[in-house]
């Protein structure tokens, strides 16, 4: 029996670069990887279906199953995870001190369902008591068309300018974008200063460590070879360990940065041994947040069960295999 030839789109990520060069390959497949901006992959696969296997959205695809769109189906694997409280910009003259004053202010977003903006909606109500409601959203341009939620103003962002540009001039009083700002320092600062403590103590309440991306098989692909999750699971939990490896390397330090073993071990010490999980159950606080968080902010059509998200082969007991195996 021959491999099947697939496709896979995804970003450049240390735990992605195995699959790229070849170290690592899903087995039964022969694979060619296409490495690609999310943005760009998120909008092919979501508007022409480009691709046998890709990165893709979490917001979007738990949006799209709440809708009765099944053309694809997610793995539990998430290559983009980011913690969002750094992701709140202001400018550097702004008054807004507290999450709590931007209640009545103009916030600025790239695309309103955005994971990134899911998150930080989430955060802003349930940690400070700021609703969607409660601000006007300034939206530059969507990966899909949305129908703004009912109770919030989401005003288009005006032709010839960038959100970047209108919170320098003030025309908007924050901005959250997954992007850093060019006048960081300068002209731009963040809601809050000190993130790192801040996003470190949210972790240590919730056990939430954001997930952006997940990763989608064509639904048609899947249901003749239901095998292949699980395949590419593996490779994935593979290459993310190779990373792993590489990256812990005291003999020559393959990160340009001079303390990086220490904040592997300083990162360890918050997340436990496995810092980037590839699971549903040990990431369930994560993803149980994110699906209520779409439900709260009106975005899916009805509230999501996490496990109706992904692949059902790929359930606890493959990822309890893998580590008394050595594979995870």
């Amino acid at each position: 029996m021959s491999n099947l030839k697939l496709t896979l789109a995804c970003g450049r990520y240390d735990r992605t670069q195995p699959l790229i060069d070849g170290r690592v390959t899903p087995e039964g497949v022969d694979l060619t990887f296409l490495p690609l901006n999310p943005g760009e992959t998120f909008y092919r696969m979501l508007n022409y279906g480009d691709f046998d296997v890709s990165e893709m959205s979490l917001s979007s695809y738990t949006i799209m199953r709440s809708e009765g769109d099944d053309r694809f189906v997610a793995i539990p694997v998430f290559p983009s995870r980011v913690f969002r409280q750094n992701a709140v910009y202001l400018r550097a003259d702004s008054k807004i001190e507290k999450p709590q004053d931007l209640k009545g202010k103009r916030i600025g977003v790239g695309d309103y369902q955005m994971t990134a903006a899911v998150w930080v909606r989430g955060f802003l109500m349930h940690d400070y008591g700021v609703h969607p409601g409660d601000v006007t959203w300034i939206a530059g341009n969507p990966v899909r068309a949305i129908k703004p939620p009912e109770g919030v103003c989401i005003e288009p962002m005006p032709a010839g300018t960038t959100l970047d540009a209108m919170l320098e001039r003030g025309e908007i009083d924050a901005l959250v974008t997954v992007v850093i700002p060019n006048g960081l320092g300068k002209t731009v600062r963040r809601l809050f200063r000190d993130f790192r403590a801040v996003e470190t103590e949210y972790f240590r309440k919730t056990r939430i460590f954001p997930i952006m991306h997940t990763f989608v098989l064509k639904a048609r692909l899947y249901e003749e070879n239901p095998w292949l999750a699980v395949s590419f699971y593996r490779a994935f939990c593979r290459a993310r360990d190779m990373a792993y490896q590489i990256t812990y390397d005291s003999n020559a330090l393959t990160v340009s940065l001079p303390w990086v073993l220490d904040e592997i071990e300083q990162t360890h010490k918050i997340f436990g041994p496995q810092i980037w999980d590839y699971s549903v159950e040990a990431s369930r606080p994560t993803l149980e947040a994110l699906v209520t968080y779409l439900d709260e902010q009106r975005l899916s059509r009805r509230k999501m069960g996490v496990d109706e998200l992904f692949a059902p082969n790929i359930g606890p007991g493959l990822a309890d295999y893998m580590r008394a195996t050595g594979e995870d």
